[in-house]
């Protein structure tokens, strides 16, 4: 047996495994005797059948069997023991490939196409500039979120009259020439909000109206043609709306009366916990400073991204074996297809830039995940989650036990030490490159963020 490389460029190159029928000759006949054994030939006993006839039967695919299985060890085993940087598994050869007659051919020669790991250097200093924004959080901010919290935790009561905010409930009818109208819209438990009307007239006609007064308005120009409103009050389609516009009559059933939460130590405690908030200036200081790590999180998503977008940009010159590659793909994604592959194939290249990039900083810095980083990293991906649902302060023992569960998850540990490893990386390169923060208003940091997502879904 024969193996040898012949490299076509940089990136790619040809594995020739030649076989002779001594290779695998021995492995063959061993092979069928083990199936003489077990055979049950009709006319024969149980493992008596003759060799020849056992060939006869199973010989071709016993051979093909074993030459299968001989090139693939062999060709592997080349691969490792001549440390060849694979890029992805090899593919037979469509060019060099010489028909092969398994009827007639003893001794045969396959060639394979092999992708190689690009080689390339690359240097991260001083000069490399990078934006960090620091959200200065206005006052306005943070009352919004106060009233947030006092709304979460308010009471409703019934009341008399109706004011902007109150929810009303009512029965609902459609007018003709101000009668009921036959077939009309009748709604019997129909609920709205005042404010949330915006014509300024028909509001008025409801702001102080006590229960059982009945009111005639016009939901069209009450909620200005809007159909999200109007099919949801009216219980149309939204395609019905713009013919809608007769006037209704209303007639009060119920109004509840939303107070929001008193700020006061009962109201801290809810938030927040006993006893970790005393007064509404601290109050204040929490919320802010939960939206400032809010702020933070995000602002290092964007740094993180940036600092992604630098590092393939590093890796600009770097060419791939892009023909084996995608033939690759095809064969090792049946599902898809020719057109697919294409378009994702940008994408695919950009991703292994990064890898590789990544690789390089990664042994050039001798970066390690240990269990304790993965455990860290599993803890902040449990705080962030409970982030979501107003929860910010985890006990020890519940963030340890949700931790541990999550754990369980092998690909989650995977997950978590994949991105113990980027935070680790991350920190370097912030120390290498410069980093200009810049200072900016709530709005703008939105306006900041709606942009990188639109960026982030083109790509």
């Amino acid at each position: 047996m024969n193996i040898s490389l012949r490299n076509i460029d940089a990136v790619s190159a040809i594995l020739k495994v030649e076989i002779e029928k001594n290779d695998y000759a021995d492995q063959v006949d061993k092979s069928l005797r083990k199936m003489r054994q077990k055979a049950q030939i009709p006319g024969f006993r149980p493992g008596m059948a003759p060799l020849g006839y056992i060939k006869k039967i199973y010989g071709k695919q016993s051979m093909l069997d074993e030459v299968n299985n001989l090139v693939s060890k062999s060709m592997y085993s080349y691969l490792q023991e001549n440390n060849v940087r694979v890029l992805a598994d090899p593919i037979a050869n469509e060019t060099e490939q010489k028909t092969i007659d398994f009827d007639v051919d003893e001794n045969f020669e396959f060639c394979f196409d092999i992708a190689l790991k690009p080689e390339f250097d690359f240097q991260l200093t001083k000069d490399d500039t990078l934006t960090s924004y620091r959200v200065v959080i206005e006052d306005k901010i943070i009352d919004n979120e106060v009233n947030e919290y006092r709304r979460q935790y308010g009471l409703i009561d019934n009341a008399d009259t109706v004011a902007a905010e109150d929810i009303v409930k009512g029965q609902l009818i459609e007018l003709e020439e101000g009668a009921p109208k036959t077939g009309g819209i009748v709604i019997g438990e129909a609920s709205l909000m005042p404010s949330y009307m915006k014509g300024k007239m028909e509001q008025k006609k409801f702001i102080g109206a006590h229960t059982g007064k009945k009111i005639t308005f016009n939901p069209y120009k009450a909620y200005k043609g809007a159909e999200a409103e109007l099919s949801s009050l009216l219980n149309i389609v939204k395609e019905a709306v713009k013919n809608m516009k007769s006037d209704f009559t209303y007639e009060i059933k119920e109004i509840s009366h939303f107070t929001p939460a008193e700020l006061n130590r009962d109201f801290f405690d809810k938030v927040f916990g006993p006893d970790a908030v005393k007064s509404e200036s601290e109050f204040r200081d929490r919320v802010k400073d939960m939206i400032a790590s809010q702020h933070d999180a995000l602002v290092d998503l964007i740094l993180k991204n940036d600092i992604r977008d630098m590092l393939i940009q590093k890796a600009a010159d770097i060419v791939f074996a892009d023909d084996i590659l995608k033939r690759w793909l095809l064969i090792t994604n049946k599902k898809s297809t020719t057109e697919e592959i294409e378009k994702d194939f940008p994408n695919l290249i950009k991703s292994l830039k990064y890898h590789f990039v990544k690789e390089k900083l990664v042994a050039a810095h001798n970066i390690t995940v240990e269990d304790d980083d993965v455990v860290a990293s599993a803890k902040k991906e449990v705080r962030s989650q409970f982030a979501k649902y107003g929860m910010y302060s985890l006990p020890d023992d519940m963030l340890d036990n949700y931790t541990k569960e999550t754990l369980k998850n092998e690909k989650t540990v995977n997950e978590m030490a994949e991105r113990a490893l980027e935070e680790k990386l991350s920190g370097i390169i912030k120390e290498t490159v410069s980093i200009v923060e810049q200072e900016v208003t709530t709005e703008e940091f939105n306006k900041i963020l709606k942009e990188q997502s639109a960026y982030l879904e083109k790509k």
